[in-house]
């Protein structure tokens, strides 16, 4: 009979990642993690390594063979253990007055875009080295010095080359900032997209940061909600006042530490619904490009496409009660252009591109699991049109890389990685030749 610690091991974030494996293991030591590799690598065993437990892509961190959860010890700040959540890290952090370049949301695992991403890149950017262990077992501290290869594999390279199981960060000042979450009714969409379209194109604050969501959920009509943030205690004169002048429904905006603004900005799939992310890279958050969004958050779901056949979605909506759909969201992230030109080696991904470039991030949330291809397919459909919307509008993005955390699982390695899949795949063979690691889920070289 499974027991307290079987469930916690194989439980993800969304009901739709959680398999039954066949056991769970959870390693205590780096060491104990090569043993485990050798094991299932001799008797080819299927396995998964979980590490916050934030993955959507079917298969990627669950099994319903060897269920693996990552070390989560986490040392003074600087060390992270791999399996440990950005909630847990900025709480330590608090104490002693610094932070890490971490997460915007509560419950999620080492990567991705931050609050301080403006000022210090992303996650990413800010490792200084990987404890990583072997399909042989052998356990290594992988440096931009003593492994430059692996180091650039690693960075966003994901499983393909070995299990993490702690990340040394860099760590920044920190103290009280600003911020919090507004939700605005269907009412106040039009001056919200305004605001968010002129935000991203002129904010010249490192400091100042918003994630700008349009969401629907299934039976109530379609809210947008944003996360203003100033870096500071107070924010800069004239940075949020147009957000905060909209009329909302929500608002919730203060002075708090960093741990209380990753706390009120909360994901919003819960662990009941299934779900899947997507994303599309752009140049510009342009007014047309965020309505056309609006347009597929609204009516897609049903084969509408104008704001005014919006009731009739709702009132029938045959396609979203067949389909089980009771959420859908729409994040536009701003980032200043400097953010991620990097001052250390690039890495797997994303790829430098020609011109700077910004992710939309689209996620939703459903109940059964008969709705899955359904809702995939769906997924990719509203992802193309909106591509499609900004290659026709002059945005030179055909060729851009995706963001790989929230890409679907069908996602083609090139249009995450560019040039470097044949390098990366140079390195898996070096390291991994017997693909001990391909018996994990996960993007594949």
């Amino acid at each position: 009979m499974a027991g307290p610690s079987y469930e916690e091991n194989i439980r993800h974030w969304a009901f739709s990642s959680t398999q039954r494996a066949t056991c769970s293991l959870e390693p205590g030591t780096a060491s104990d993690v090569g043993i485990v590799l050798q094991v299932l690598g001799k008797n080819i065993i299927p396995f998964a390594v979980k590490g916050g437990g934030h993955t959507l892509n079917p298969g990627f961190s669950f099994t319903t063979g060897i269920q693996t959860k990552s070390c989560m010890t986490p040392n003074c700040g600087l060390s992270l253990g791999a399996g440990v959540i950005w909630d847990d890290v900025y709480a330590a952090l608090e104490r002693r007055g610094v932070t890490v370049v971490g997460g915007r949301v509560s419950g999620i695992r080492v990567a991705g875009y931050s609050w301080l991403t403006n000022q210090y890149g992303l996650a990413v950017d800010n490792v200084e080295s990987f404890e990583l262990v072997l399909r042989n077992g052998t356990v290594i501290d992988v440096t931009e010095s003593s492994h430059p290869d692996l180091f650039f594999g690693l960075r966003e390279g994901y499983n393909n080359f070995g299990v993490v199981t702690k990340f040394i960060l860099k760590t920044h000042p920190q103290g009280r900032i600003w911020g919090g979450i507004v939700v605005y009714p269907e009412t106040s969409v039009d001056q919200v997209t305004r605001a968010t379209a002129h935000f991203s194109a002129n904010n010249d604050d490192p400091k100042a940061q918003i994630i700008m969501s349009i969401n629907y959920a299934a039976g109530n009509v379609s809210y947008v909600h944003a996360n203003p943030r100033e870096y500071t205690p107070y924010p800069a004169p004239g940075v949020f006042d147009v957000f905060l002048d909209i009329p909302a429904s929500i608002k919730d905006v203060n002075t708090r530490s960093l741990l209380s603004l990753v706390l009120v900005a909360s994901s919003l799939l819960e662990i009941a619904l299934r779900g899947i992310f997507n994303t599309m890279t752009v140049t510009k958050y342009s007014v047309e490009l965020i309505e056309a969004a609006i347009n597929e958050t609204l009516c897609s779901h049903c084969g509408l496409r104008t704001r005014e056949e919006l009731v009739f979605s709702i009132a029938l909506g045959p396609t979203l009660v067949t389909s089980s759909a009771v959420f859908g969201s729409y994040s536009f992230i701003p980032a200043m252009p400097t953010a991620l030109k990097r001052n250390s080696t690039s890495f797997a991904s994303p790829p430098l591109h020609k011109k700077p470039v910004v992710p939309i991030v689209l996620s939703f949330g459903w109940t059964s699991e008969f709705s899955d291809d359904m809702m995939h397919d769906l997924f990719r459909k509203s992802t193309s049109t909106l591509f499609n919307r900004a290659i026709s509008r002059g945005q030179g993005v055909k060729d851009a890389p995706l963001y790989s955390n929230c890409a679907i699982f069908d996602t083609p390695l090139e249009r995450m990685y560019g040039n470097n899949v044949e390098c990366l795949r140079k390195i898996k063979n070096q390291v991994d030749p017997h693909r001990v690691m391909d018996l994990a889920g996960g993007f594949k070289f």
